[in-house]
């Protein structure tokens, strides 16, 4: 008798479940009237990559001014780098230091790997061009923002 109970509860279970609820599901079928509204479109929702990949505030308005001087940075110095902010870096990037990815904001393991090595050329990076914004990556970029 136990089995057979708990089979019933399982079963009435996924049947409210997928029906919404037990005390909603005769509601939902009786308002015939009412449509659902889409709240959020996909072309109104953009998705903003931030990742100042170390960098105080301070710093990244350094580097953020750097890109509105030369790499088409339109954004403001706000010391938060965003999408934009990538954008640009990635412009540069592209340009110098083998950057061969989309100029997509996204500071993803390619636009990391071209910062590689542009900081080690320049900036006293040590590390391995491995796309991955560690500590050296992190310092060495730090010291290009405080050079400009």
């Amino acid at each position: 008798m136990r089995t057979m109970t708990r089979a019933f509860v399982g079963i009435a279970t996924a049947v409210a479940i997928a029906g919404g609820t037990v005390a909603a599901a005769g509601t939902s079928f009786a308002a015939s009237g009412h449509t659902a509204k889409t709240a959020v479109t996909s072309e109104s929702v953009t998705v903003l990559t931030t990742n100042n990949m170390g960098l105080s505030a301070a710093r990244a308005k350094r580097l953020q001014s750097w890109l509105k001087t030369y790499w088409g940075y339109t954004g403001a110095i706000d010391g938060v780098l965003g999408t934009n902010s990538w954008k640009a870096m990635q412009r540069f990037l592209k340009s110098y230091w083998g950057y061969t990815g989309a100029i997509d904001g996204d500071p993803g393991a390619g636009t990391v790997s071209a910062m590689q090595r542009w900081l080690k050329a320049n900036w006293g990076y040590t590390g391995g061009i491995d796309g991955d914004p560690g500590p050296g990556t992190q310092a060495a970029l730090a010291r290009f923002c405080d050079a400009v």
